[in-house]
């Protein structure tokens, strides 16, 4: 199990470098159970596979002040057992069928995913339904979880190089908004709190109208159906889960700050901002601004730090996109000592540029190019195709059709967008000036 956020990695590399292959429309029926599960059915008898995966629409930013990481641990939690599955037998039981599985968090979802060879259909549904209707939720499985929870916590973010890096910029950047406190959320929080806390919060965000249930593969439709019924059907509807975003008002000024991390002996300098969320065309644009930034060699803060001016080891651009707003992250490490103050000089510097020129028709065709191979790959796999289409439906307005329009969309960017994206969203005066430094912070000495 993970949380699906940003790996350093990929704040260094866009990795679109797609395939070369042919988009194909993604056939699929979709449509709602009497107790409210969206239900969505991709047949495709190319390999004898299948995916089953449920997402509920519950993530970091769902969880009550004082109580963070509730969403994250229940990733972990649904795992440990159900009335009809003994405690620790999950990953078992699917190992013995053939398959495999797992689950992620974000701010704004859960996910969890089986795949297995297309006989074992039936052993996915039922996994999924157990989870659902009736999970096991005792001090045994929170106290192990929470230990579980809390060495994820060390490996990933506390002992890992750069890994509070993204907390520390959504803690820079929110103010108001919960994203503000990241996805793995308090261990505080979770150590206090009470037995009654965790089952209201199932109660109240793992029922069937909060869920999409999205099955891709080898399998007929005509049949699923009535087997979709057996075992989703009887999970009563919960009540209607109300969601009111919480506006994030802009910066009235460049917020600068710092932050240390005992991991590392290279520094970093970042700059943030708050942009659109995803359901928006311009997300998808800053995504192509950051190609055009960083995205590989030939990309103009690579050129120009890396192989010019050699002042930067890495550079990178990355658009953090999510739900309610997303998190646009331009940064760069030092090269041989060089000043922080002059990097970020550089990076604004090519900014400034896109916010000034229109790219040239060569790198826009180059962006183009990436961003169709990136929408192939994306949809080549069942499991890819299960996650695209239940995103659709609920983070682009229940319109599942988005896996269908999302190409055309990304044609349909010009490189006015990009200039007039880059100009409305890239202000030095909003954003967030992150100096990521080497050492333990004042409050932890």
């Amino acid at each position: 199990m993970q949380i699906k956020k940003l790996a350093w990695g990929a704040l260094f590399s866009l990795s679109l470098w797609g395939l070369g292959a042919q988009a194909q429309k993604i056939e699929f029926k979709e449509y709602d159970m009497p107790n409210g599960l969206h239900v969505i059915l991709h047949e495709d008898h190319n390999a004898p596979v299948v995916a089953v995966s449920v997402m509920y629409h519950v993530g970091s930013k769902n969880e009550s002040p004082g109580r963070t990481g509730f969403a994250h641990f229940f990733e972990h939690l649904l795992f440990e057992g159900t009335e009809n599955i003994k405690r620790g037998d999950f990953f078992k039981i699917v190992s013995a069928g053939g398959g495999q599985n797992n689950a992620n968090t974000t701010q704004d979802r859960t996910f969890y995913y089986e795949i297995f060879p297309s006989n074992q259909l039936k052993l996915g549904l039922w996994l999924e339904s157990e989870r659902m209707l009736h999970p096991v939720i005792n001090p045994i499985g929170v106290k192990t979880q929470n230990e579980v929870v809390k060495e994820e916590k060390r490996q990933s973010f506390e002992n890992r190089p750069y890994g509070k890096i993204i907390d520390a910029i959504a803690s820079g950047l929110f103010k108001t908004h919960p994203y503000k406190n990241g996805v793995i959320g308090s261990m505080k929080d979770l150590d206090s709190a009470k037995l009654d806390e965790f089952k209201s919060f199932f109660k109240h965000f793992y029922a069937p109208n909060n869920a999409v249930l999205a099955i891709s593969g080898d399998f007929e439709t005509a049949s699923i159906k009535a087997l979709i019924d057996t075992y989703f059907g009887p999970i009563p509807k919960g009540d209607e889960v109300v969601y009111k975003k919480l506006e994030e008002p802009a910066k009235k000024s460049t917020e600068i700050d710092t932050s240390y991390d005992a991991n590392i002996q290279i520094p970093a300098i970042l700059t943030a901002y708050k942009v659109p969320g995803k359901d928006s065309k311009d997300s998808k644009i800053m995504e192509m601004i950051s190609t055009e930034l960083s995205g590989g060699a030939s990309s103009t803060m690579y050129k120009k730090m890396v192989d010019i001016k050699k002042n930067a080891l890495q550079v990178f651009a990355f658009n953090y996109a999510l739900e309610d707003y997303g998190m646009y992250i331009v940064g760069a490490l030092p090269n041989n000592g060089a000043a922080l103050p002059g990097l970020l000089s550089d990076m604004d510097e090519e900014i400034v540029k896109l916010q000034t020129d229109l790219i040239s028709e060569e790198e826009y065709k180059k962006l183009q190019n990436k961003f169709e191979d990136n929408y192939v790959s994306a949809n080549t796999r069942m499991l890819g195709i299960d996650e695209n289409l239940a995103g659709g439906y609920l983070f682009y307005h229940k319109n599942t059709n988005h896996i269908n329009e999302e190409l055309k969309e990304i044609r349909s960017i010009s490189r006015e967008d990009i200039r007039e994206a880059a100009k409305k969203y890239l202000k030095s005066d909003q954003r967030l000036v992150l100096y990521y430094l080497p050492g333990k912070s004042k409050s932890a000495q």
